[in-house]
């Protein structure tokens, strides 16, 4: 009788344990709401959702190569005429105005999103507008994949090459060193070739330039095979992680994509890490309508539940590192792993937002900026999603380059309300970030918010002077034109 009992308890008492995590996640699920952030006619935003600005014209580009040609030289010729700014976007990930301009004209060049690959040199040309997303399904076909991208798939490529993202391909630089080469639309209809041989300056500054210095429409990238990598991960604390990075990441000549991830829970905050990588194995990869489908809403909900939760984020930290046991040695294709869309992790509270922050710092700094990191994210009152941590090499390419050696970049994701108050409590955390990074001899990632003020930039990246100087060179009229140039010029 004693042992029915006990098993009895032992049956609730398990249901209660499985119970309390669902209700945590289901609770998440019911407070979203599906009212959507509409962007009024004759304005638009970022992904942001904190720059909503009044512009003058939207204009969405034609497809295909002639028309796009034509079309921008009138817009051009329009805006010089009525003495407009021409802005530039794509999916509009970057959050601090650097596709908006106030009453300007905004290009919307997502349509324009051709593809062509060249299987002899392995060398992929696409329309700036496309999504990273089209592109690994177009290259999928070929059995090839994209050489370097960022985490998501749904950035534009041209918008990318703008902000010089980088990707968690294993210890590469930035997506500059897999550009070959460009075409861009400069400020009086002129389309110019720039490449490392071709207009080597230009080349420079169009990478990571932000869209000041003209219109980029056809590139030429690298591309690599596609093939099958099976997940590995290792669990440590934080203070060993350049040398296990070193152990199993860099002495391992067959890891392909790797990043890390710290614990952010109060529990041990910013003590534990996992690094998790993918090994090359040699099977062939499967197509992506192969491959098994992904329970992206379960995810998605898992991460939302931990918004202003010190349980949602212990619980993510533990269902994370408990799946990485139950997932170890499972193979996937690199285009699988590549085509993640945002989506992922999208946030459904009209109310809040989630913000980007990212910080690079070389490897002698690596503990250092995690200790003084600490009490000030522990201080500030933000909401602190998620720490990633990706090892970039230096970029030999891009003028604002914020790789100038090899480094580590620390990506900390915020979820932040849209009041007044909560603004300037970020400003306020921001400057102190930076200034542990410039502490630690690291740089601060520009596509974000515009809380850095001019001085405190130009420490940071010392070349600005000189950039801006190239920007109004090349383009003397000041054509092109964002929020990003208005603040630290």
């Amino acid at each position: 009788m004693k042992k029915k009992h006990f098993l009895i308890l032992a049956v609730i008492a398990s249901i209660i344990f499985i119970s309390i995590p669902i209700i945590h996640i289901l609770k998440t699920k019911w407070s979203e709401s599906d009212r959507k952030n509409e962007i009024p006619k004759g304005y638009t935003n970022d992904a942001s959702q904190l720059n909503l600005t009044k512009i003058d014209t939207l204009i969405k580009v034609p497809s295909s190569k002639a028309d796009i040609e034509s079309q921008l030289q009138q817009i051009l010729q329009y805006a010089k005429e009525k003495h407009l700014k021409i802005s530039i976007a794509g999916a509009q990930h970057s959050m601090g105005g650097h596709s908006i301009y106030p009453n300007g004209i905004l290009l919307n060049m997502l349509p324009y999103k051709h593809m062509e690959l060249d299987e002899k040199t392995n060398i992929l040309t696409i329309g700036s507008g496309a999504l990273w997303e089209d592109a690994i399904k177009y290259l999928d076909k070929n059995g090839k994949s994209i050489a370097v991208m960022q985490a998501f798939s749904s950035f534009s490529v041209g918008g990318s090459i703008s902000v010089n993202g980088h990707g968690w391909q294993k210890n590469l630089p930035p997506i500059s060193s897999s550009v070959v080469s460009f075409t861009l639309m400069n400020e009086s209809g002129k389309i110019i070739n720039c490449s490392r041989e071709e207009n080597p300056e230009l080349f420079k500054l169009v990478i990571g330039g932000y869209g000041l210095f003209g219109i980029i429409l056809d590139i030429r990238l690298k591309v690599v095979d596609n093939t099958a990598l099976q997940y590995k991960y290792v669990r440590l604390n934080a203070d060993n992680y350049t040398d296990y990075y070193k152990k199993f990441i860099s002495e391992n000549p067959n890891v392909n994509l790797v990043f890390g991830r710290l614990r952010i829970s109060d529990k041990r905050f910013l003590e534990e890490a996992t690094i998790n990588y993918f090994e090359k194995v040699n099977e062939k990869p499967l197509s992506l309508p192969l491959q098994n489908a992904k329970n992206e809403e379960v995810k998605r909900l898992v991460f939302r539940s931990t918004v202003n939760s010190e349980y949602g984020k212990r619980l993510r930290w533990d269902l994370e590192t408990g799946m990485n046991k139950m997932t170890k040695n499972a193979v996937y294709s690199r285009n699988e792993l590549l085509n993640d869309h945002v989506s992922l992790i999208e946030n459904k509270d009209p109310n809040s937002t989630d913000l980007l922050q990212e910080y690079f710092i070389p490897e002698r700094h690596f503990n250092q900026f995690i200790k003084d990191m600490k009490p000030v994210l522990k201080n500030s009152g933000m909401d602190l999603l998620n720490i990633t941590i990706r090892a970039v090499n230096k970029d030999e390419d891009s003028y604002m380059n914020y790789a100038r050696e090899n480094v580590f970049g620390f990506v900390l994701l915020f979820n932040q309300k849209k009041t007044a108050e909560q603004e300037n409590a970020m400003k306020l955390l921001t400057n102190k970030l930076v200034d542990i990074t410039l502490k630690n001899e690291g740089t601060f990632y520009l596509p974000y918010r515009l809380h850095i003020g001019k001085e405190k930039m130009r420490k940071v990246y010392p070349q600005t002077e000189s950039f801006f100087e190239l920007k109004r060179k090349y383009d003397p009229s000041e054509l092109f034109d964002n929020k990003f140039y208005q603040h630290y010029k």
